[in-house]
């Protein structure tokens, strides 16, 4: 066993396994992977090996799909040892109308990312699966040719014969006892035999990650759950047919069926789901199986027998009943154990097989290239906070498994374990009818109900019930004033002699210069796409402020972290230290010099500025910065006063209208303003030329990084972000819905709403190379209709900024 290594991989599933083939494959050979028992022991040797493209996030849709690529032969091209990949294709099918929406999403996403997704009709079924009955109320299903199910033994082993074959060394039955730090800042990984030094560790642990990530020194947000699975004997239809049937799936009866051999495999989720071992995995677990409960799955296993009647002629040879993780949103952490340096994640893929190939490769390129190959904030293992506790984590994990079929829409809330952080405005804003959506734990109003008797649809892929209330909600602050909670913002208060010298570096836009200017700055990836963008104010000559996206806030830290280096430089997460609150509107000026004597007109306090001010006896900061297109103020105020200046600011503004507002109609006014939204429309894969930033760029006499890649992109066929008018009906543009010119597809919108002030559906889209010409003919496809769209060359709300500036 090597004593001195450069990545240290714990772990011997499929995502382990994957990693350090891609590792080695990139010519990161000093590396090693230790396993407690035999590789696959935990969950991937009982996995059903099921493979789809089917996602609703395009990096996810890669991971899979660079999963069958490797499956079906790329790995035995390098490695010559088979993994008995079956690509018979697969369908799933349902009796639901939204589910079908949600089939043209996958299917419209696919268009552009190159996956075959086919709408299929109830008299498909037939044809693509023999043994299936269409039955009553069947409206149609996706078919899905590429994919396919694997071995999982054999796809680890293929793995493993190619990692050794490029250098990189395996340990079986080597357990992990101890991990540490030394002073060198290396990770000693000690086993019963020996002990290890890395440069880099990998936590890779699947059912034990949450041991090994104690020893590390992370608290991980992965629960074991419980699946079960039969398996029959032989199936005298199965026996005779001439082709392999392709896999089925029936999301609303939560089942899915394969092909094994001359029999069948029926996989049901139950939706009372069961944890297992949520306080520790046993030591001694490995390659076991937990005791079957039929029970629990009975109705289900009917369901599948009456779409499958086959199904009922097979006696049970097999019940598989074992764990799989699940993480609150039932995607995998990939990526860097927030606050522990040179540590990675790998773990928590409830689809492990289904993710595992493509899951390796990317983390590989993130480790040897220093970003990630694609946007990484569906997997990012620093999307969730402290707040991701025991209770917290069971309680999603739980309802993942239960909705492992749901339906996902467009802004999906789900409700298990909240609230998780509330701000001190929580009970009030429920008492003034605030429906709440959740971001990085904390509850957030999405929009008002004006009566607090109204019911509406919220879950669907069309205009929602909400969409007049949220439309009443812009239209008052377009008119007058309104209020809106924006406390979840991460927040960070950077402070040294050095920070000056370092905000110069750190981003594509120079720092504000002047105490209390502000300035938007993209911090940048090597390559040149936008890692983070935050609002800086400049509160004193070493003293600034910066805020960023909720939903950041732990990637954001520990960038701050690292690109501050050794320099004389304070990092400090601030964020729970105040709340935040939008004053936007043309009468917000009003509003605000009823509640504090400064003076606030444009020479006093100027747009892109910031003071303190004293508003209701409270010290806060003001930030003259709008996301909505109107005047307007956020105002920083300690959290502990939050509601104390929210009541005053309401009190105060009953003579103007005051009214108040929420994500939702924020959503709605940014982008009738053309504004980009971090994670939706400034991504890693994109760099903010190529968003239509370059306003926020400065590359002369300056050196950051990111620089030499963002101008190398634009000698190369760089991508060009537009906002685009589409003529939608029912359905706005969500994001994922491909741009088609010609028939052929052209782009990709990254966001969409429909525009309450200017009365034009909207979305901003990526195009590859040059825009097209402005009297293009585009279309959308929303939900598998064309909807005729035009590219604008200025945003249709105040062009010229004229409401924002206050100069009209």
């Amino acid at each position: 066993m090597r004593k001195q290594v450069e990545v240290a991989v714990i772990g011997g599933g499929i995502l382990g396994v994957s990693l350090l083939y891609h590792l080695a494959k990139l010519g990161r050979t000093e590396t090693i992977l230790l396993e407690k028992n035999e590789l696959t022991a935990g969950s991937t040797w009982h996995a059903a090996g099921l493979c789809t493209h089917f996602a609703l996030n395009p990096t996810i849709q890669w991971l899979r799909a660079h999963s069958v690529s490797l499956y079906s032969g790329l790995l035995e091209e390098d490695t010559g040892v088979s993994v008995d990949f079956h690509p018979c294709g697969a369908l799933r099918i349902t009796r639901n109308p939204t589910r079908m929406d949600e089939f043209r999403q996958v299917k419209g996403l696919g268009q552009f990312t190159g996956y075959d997704f086919e709408i299929i009709s109830p008299d498909d079924l037939k044809t693509l699966h023999p043994l299936a009955e269409r039955g009553d109320g069947l409206l149609g299903g996706i078919y899905e040719p590429r994919d396919g199910y694997v071995d999982p033994s054999q796809a680890v082993q293929a793995l493993a014969a190619g990692a050794r074959s490029h250098g990189a060394e395996i340990c079986r039955h080597t357990p992990v006892d101890q991990i540490q730090r030394t002073a060198h800042g290396k990770w000693q990984l000690r086993t019963p035999e020996d002990t290890v030094e890395a440069e880099i560790l990998v936590n890779a642990a699947g059912t034990w990650c949450r041991e090994i990530g104690t020893m590390m020194g992370v608290d991980l947000p992965v629960v074991p759950m419980l699946h079960q699975y039969l398996v029959t004997d032989r199936i005298p239809a199965v026996a005779e047919l001439d082709k392999e049937l392709p896999i089925i799936r029936d999301p609303e009866e939560s089942w899915y069926v394969r092909q094994e051999r001359d029999g069948l495999i029926v996989g049901p989720y139950e939706k009372q789901a069961t944890p297992w071992a949520v306080d520790g995995v046993p030591p001694e677990f490995g390659m076991e199986l937990l005791p079957p409960e039929l029970d629990r799955v009975e109705h289900i296993v009917t369901a599948a027998m009456n779409r499958i009647p086959a199904l009922a002629d097979g006696g049970i040879k097999t019940i598989v009943n074992g764990p799989i993780t699940f993480t609150p949103d039932a995607n995998p952490l990939i990526g860097p154990a927030y606050g522990l340096p040179n540590a990675w994640l790998l773990t928590g893929s409830s689809m492990g097989v289904m993710e595992g190939g493509g899951a390796g490769c990317f983390l590989a390129q993130w480790i040897v290239e220093g970003e990630p190959p694609l946007d990484a904030l569906a997997v990012d293992s620093r999307r969730f906070g402290g707040y991701a506790d025991r209770d917290y984590r069971l309680a999603k994990a739980i309802e993942c498994f239960g909705l492992q079929f749901g339906v996902h829409y467009p802004g999906e809330e789900r409700p298990a374990a909240r609230p998780a952080k509330v701000t001190p405005l929580y009970e009030r804003q429920l008492a003034q009818g605030a429906q709440m959506g959740a971001v990085y734990g904390y509850e957030r109003p999405n929009y008002f109900l004006p009566d607090p008797e109204a019911a509406f649809e919220v879950e669907t892929f069309h205009r929602p019930g909400w969409h007049e209330t949220v439309g009443a909600e812009c239209r008052a602050v377009q008119n007058g004033v309104g209020v809106a909670d924006l406390s979840p913002f991460s927040k960070f208060e950077i402070a040294g002699p050095a920070t000056p010298e370092f905000l110069e570096t750190l981003g594509a836009n120079t720092p504000p210069r002047k105490i209390g200017q502000i300035r938007l700055l993209h911090v940048l990836h090597p390559s040149g796409g936008v890692a983070s963008e935050f609002t800086v104010t400049k509160l004193a000559e070493d003293r600034f402020y910066l805020t960023s996206a909720a939903a950041a806030r732990r990637h954001d830290h520990e960038l701050l972290l690292d690109r501050s280096g050794n320099r004389q430089v304070e990092v400090r997460d601030c964020t729970d230290e105040w709340g935040v609150l939008g004053v936007m509107g043309p009468r917000s000026r009003n509003l605000l010099e009823r509640v504090t004597s400064a003076k606030l007109d444009n020479a006093a306090f100027p747009w892109l500025t910031s003071q303190p001010l004293e508003v209701a006896r409270v010290g806060i900061r003001a930030l003259r910065v709008s996301y909505v297109g109107e005047l307007g103020w956020e105002l920083h105020v300690p959290m502990a006063s939050l509601l104390d200046v929210y009541e005053a600011l309401l009190n105060a503004g009953e003579p103007e209208g005051v009214s108040l507002f929420g994500a939702y109609a924020m959503n709605s006014m940014r982008l009738e303003k053309g504004y980009r939204a971090w994670g939706l429309d400034l991504t890693s894969e994109r760099s903010p030329l190529e968003s239509g930033l370059s306003r926020f760029v400065v590359t002369e006499n300056r050196d950051f990084i990111g620089r030499n890649g963002l101008l190398e992109r634009e000698q190369q066929q760089p991508w060009r972000m537009a906002l685009l008018a589409v003529d939608a009906d029912s359905a706005d543009a969500q994001g994922g819905q491909p741009v088609l010119m010609d028939g052929n597809v052209v782009g990709l919108t990254t966001s969409g709403a429909y525009g309450h002030r200017v009365g034009q559906s909207l979305a901003l889209a990526y195009f590859r190379g040059s825009l097209p010409e402005e009297a293009a003919p585009l279309h959308v496809r929303i939900l598998g209709n064309d909807h005729s769209a035009r590219r604008l060359t200025q945003p249709l709300y105040d062009p010229l900024d004229l409401r924002l500036r206050d100069t009209a």
